[in-house]
């Protein structure tokens, strides 16, 4: 394909980048951050930002090294190490369908609340939009790249407009209003909370085919909009509690972004932050399950998951990864805890980023003070959070525990005793 014939060009590229990051997280993730760090949440969406950053970089640089779609598991391939790549395959695929059952969980917690409906109604929602989502998949229409660019440009300037009304009724004491005094330190444990509200932009290396004039722009395009990101969430963290004081945003940190909205702006700001919210969740879970199930597929063309997973139904698309990823995401959201969600999906991507910037360091030159950063900061957040796991969420730390031995010693047997 030509190059000028490639559907991806820059604008949409930072847009669904940035779309990808925002599309979801910081509407469950403010709560639980301020939870953790109290007046120190701004510091916790830096940190895990700045490890985004660095990592964003890498991923862009690692796939105009390679000149590849594939994202980490390819760049595992190109570098001859298929076993590695197979097992982080696995893992992704994991915290991707964590990560779907997150934005699920949310889009029933603010449409719910918006009508004043109940746990069932709750429940009901998040299964329903993953239900149909997986039908949109099916039928072909998984990737609507116009679409999400609309949605994520509303997301953003709903998001900075609150942010902007939060910050002109500016009152430092809000950020402890009604929550226990937190040190500074505690801003690693709040970051180490809500990583996963940085994933979404390496969705993007999947589509590296389809980007017109990659290697020029891939690295600029994709690190641009990680920063802008980590600056929307800092002015969010900072904006909302100024509004309904931190411990309102906590105690309703299911719906939180919607009740610092109806505070600045009544029945209006309300509804226009949960339609937002709604729109920016359902793209998300619609982007996500469609480049995981592509990468599925992929993995099992390769012989890294069975055969029966390499398959497509007549519209083209990856029918039984979209179904089994799909399902699992929307019980989890139904039966899941936001606390376990949230950070074992942010356990997984903070091994897959870790790899991905050890990657980058190799081949980096003289940049390699880009990936070290990623690499030393990942790994503080990274102990930090098993041991924050280890204390109050031991069963998923356990299961995940377990998925990554199965992923190493049991998957190679496995596949074999399959006919991989």
């Amino acid at each position: 394909m030509a190059d000028s014939g490639k559907a991806l060009g820059p604008v949409r590229v930072w847009a669904l980048a940035a779309g990808g990051m925002v599309g979801g997280g910081i509407y469950i993730a403010l709560g639980v951050v301020i939870a953790a760090a109290g007046i120190w949440s701004w510091l916790s969406f830096l940190l895990a930002g700045i490890v985004a950053v660095a990592t964003a970089w890498s991923y862009a640089t690692l796939s105009n090294h390679f000149g590849k779609a594939g994202g980490a598991f390819e760049f595992l391939e190109e570098s001859n190490r298929e076993g590695w790549a197979g097992s982080l395959s696995w893992l992704l695929i994991v915290g991707y369908t964590l990560t779907i059952s997150v934005y699920a969980y949310a889009f029933g917690h603010y449409v719910a609340w918006s009508f004043g409906g109940g746990p069932w109604a709750i429940r009901l929602l998040a299964a329903g939009i993953a239900a149909a989502l997986i039908g949109l998949n099916l039928l072909g229409v998984g990737k609507m790249t116009m679409v999400e660019v609309v949605i994520v440009s509303g997301n953003l300037i709903a998001l900075l407009v609150l942010a902007a009304f939060g910050l002109a009724h500016w009152n430092p004491g809000q950020l402890s209003n009604g929550i226990a005094a937190h040190p500074p330190t505690a801003a690693f444990a709040g970051a180490a909370a809500i990583f996963m509200s940085y994933e979404g932009f390496q969705l993007l290396a999947y589509d590296y085919d389809e980007v017109r004039d990659a290697q020029r722009l891939f690295v600029p395009v994709l690190v641009s909009a990680a920063i802008f990101v980590v600056f929307v969430y800092v002015v969010v963290a900072l904006g909302a509690p100024m509004l309904v004081g931190a411990g309102a945003i906590v105690d309703q940190r299911e719906v939180a972004l919607s009740v610092a909205a109806r505070a600045a702006a009544g029945t209006p700001g309300m509804i226009a932050m949960t339609v937002a919210a709604g729109f920016a969740t359902s793209a998300a879970i619609n982007s996500t399950l469609f480049s995981t199930a592509k990468l599925a597929r992929r993995v099992a063309d390769d012989g890294e998951l069975p055969r029966w997973i390499d398959h497509e139904n007549g519209a083209g698309v990856p029918d039984r990864p979209v179904v089994v990823i799909g399902v699992l995401a929307g019980t989890l959201a139904v039966i899941g805890s936001l606390s376990s969600l949230v950070e074992a999906a942010s356990l997984v991507f903070l091994v897959t980023f870790a790899i991905v910037n050890l990657m980058a360091w190799r081949h980096a030159g003289r940049r390699k003070w880009i990936p070290g950063i990623g690499m030393a900061l990942g790994s503080v957040i990274g102990t930090v959070l098993i041991i924050r796991l280890a204390r109050s969420e031991t069963i998923p730390l356990a299961v995940l525990g377990i998925l990554m031995l199965v992923a190493i010693f049991v998957r190679p047997r496995l596949l074999a005793g399959r006919g991989k």
